[in-house]
C-alpha cells in the first residue's frame, strides 16, 4: 500500500482534492474531520469558553487559537498525537489497498510527514488564497491573514513534497492536474 498524503496551505483546494479522489473510489480521510471529532469529544479545553450546546464552537476557538499562539500550542499537544494514532489505525485498516490517501493540512506543523511514502502538495497563489479564505470563511482580512501566518510558508512545502499540483485556474484544471498525478502515481508502483 502507498500512502499518500494531501497536503496544502488554508484555502488552496485540498477538500476539491479529496473529493475527487474518493469519487474515483480510493480511500481518502481527512485529518481536519478527524480532529472536529476528537474537540467535540474534549469536555474542558483548560477552562476556556469554547463550547456551546455541549459541542466544541469552532468559530469560538477559531478566534482563541488564532490570536494567542500558546493556546494554539496547548490545544495541538492534545490533538496532534490523538490524530496520529487514528491515521496509523487508518492505515492498518486499509493495508490491503493500493492507495490510501490522508489529507493533512497541517502536515509539516505536525511532524507527520514521516508517517506517508509520498506527499501531493496543493498550492495557490497568496493573493487568490486570501481571497477564497474571506470569502469561505466569512472573515476580515486581518483574520484570514493570521490563518494563513499560522502556518508553515507554502515555499517551505514545496521544497518538501513529492508531487505539486498549482490550483489557480478552474475546477477542470485542477481535476486533470489530480488525474495526470494519479497516472504518474500509478506508474511508479
Amino acid at each position: 500500500m502507498i500512502k499518500v498524503a494531501i497536503t496544502g496551505n488554508i484555502a488552496s483546494g485540498k477538500s476539491q482534492v479529496e473529493q475527487y479522489i474518493s469519487k474515483i473510489g480510493y480511500a481518502v480521510y481527512d485529518t481536519d474531520i478527524i480532529a472536529h471529532d476528537i474537540l467535540d469529544e474534549l469536555t474542558d479545553f483548560y477552562g476556556y469558553d469554547v463550547f456551546t450546546g455541549g459541542k466544541i464552537d469552532r468559530k469560538k476557538l477559531g478566534e482563541l487559537v488564532f490570536s494567542d499562539n500558546n493556546i494554539k500550542k496547548k490545544l495541538e499537544e492534545i490533538i496532534h498525537p490523538l490524530v496520529k494514532d487514528k491515521i496509523l489505525l487508518l492505515f492498518e485498516q486499509h493495508n490491503s489497498d493500493k492507495f490510501i490517501f490522508i489529507s493533512v493540512p497541517l502536515l509539516y506543523e505536525a511532524g507527520f510527514e514521516s508517517l506517508f511514502d509520498k506527499v501531493l502538495l496543493i498550492t495557490i497563489n497568496p493573493k487568490l488564497q486570501l481571497e477564497r479564505l474571506i470569502m469561505r470563511n466569512n472573515l476580515n482580512e486581518e483574520q484570514a491573514k493570521l490563518r494563513i501566518d499560522s502556518q508553515i510558508s507554502q515555499d517551505y512545502k514545496i521544497n518538501n513534497a513529492d508531487y505539486i499540483i498549482s490550483n489557480n485556474g478552474t475546477l477542470e484544471d485542477l481535476f486533470s492536474s489530480v488525474d495526470k498525478f494519479l497516472a504518474q502515481l500509478g506508474s511508479e508502483q
